[in-house]
């Protein structure tokens, strides 16, 4: 991995030296890893990280160790770490387990959740809309990553939150690429406005539905861009 004085502007990694060092250098990688600026299977070398971010070797590697918690990189013993590769198979598994995750913070938002969380969730849903027609994958994830935040929120289930917000790390890597693609931005969009009609009902069963329906759907387009036999890693 070249540390270019292009690369590193482009990714924009560098950090502010504020408390909270090691949350900031741990969500500026993950940003470059969602969307691409470091690839699957990229070596990533502590050196040329730390000059790219302006941070010590000791901030960089607390911030890599979340990481490799989270599952987006992977070390191998006398290779170091690497971005990690989803193969079919874990990112299949990755996409059951948010389907089931998702249901039921539908099903407790639509028990739970006030008005003013109910607003707030279509608001978000109409942001994404405006997303999807310049599309930008950064944007996308922090607008995505509000749209989850309300819904958790109103669900009131803070474990099933935790669990899910892991779950939404390891799949970030394959929505951004799926996302990209207008035809399932406009099928999303159509989904989750259904699935807020749904949530402002109060129909619990038809919310559940809805979001396993738009779960799946996200799962066939993202593991379209996987290659069948993928390695594990590169």
């Amino acid at each position: 991995m070249p540390a270019d004085s292009t690369k590193s502007q482009d990714m924009n990694l560098r950090v502010e030296t504020l408390p909270g060092l090691r949350e900031q250098v741990a969500e500026r990688l993950r940003m470059a890893i969602v969307v691409g600026h470091f690839k699957p299977g990229e070596r990533l070398i502590e050196r040329e990280l730390c000059d790219m971010m302006g941070v010590s070797r000791t901030s960089l590697r607390e911030a890599l160790r979340e990481l490799q918690a989270d599952g987006l990189i992977t070390l191998k013993p006398n290779k170091g770490m690497s971005v990690s590769v989803l193969t079919q198979e874990t990112a299949r598994s990755i996409y059951e387990v948010r389907q089931m995750l998702e249901g039921l913070a539908a099903r407790l938002f639509a028990q739970r959740a006030s008005g003013e969380e109910m607003k707030a969730l279509r608001a978000s849903v109409e942001e994404l809309a405006l997303v999807y027609q310049d599309f930008s994958a950064e944007t996308f994830i922090d607008v995505k990553g509000r749209f989850y935040d309300i819904l958790l929120k109103g669900a009131g289930n803070e474990v099933a939150a935790d669990m899910l917000r892991r779950i939404h790390t390891r799949a970030s890597q394959l929505r951004v690429v799926s996302l990209s693609s207008s035809e399932r931005a406009q099928e999303s969009i159509r989904e989750l406005r259904a699935f807020c009609d749904a949530l402002e009902a109060r129909d619990e069963d038809l919310a559940w539905r809805l979001c396993l329906d738009h779960v799946q759907n996200a799962a066939k387009a993202a593991l379209k861009s996987i290659p069948e036999g993928a390695p594990h890693e590169a």
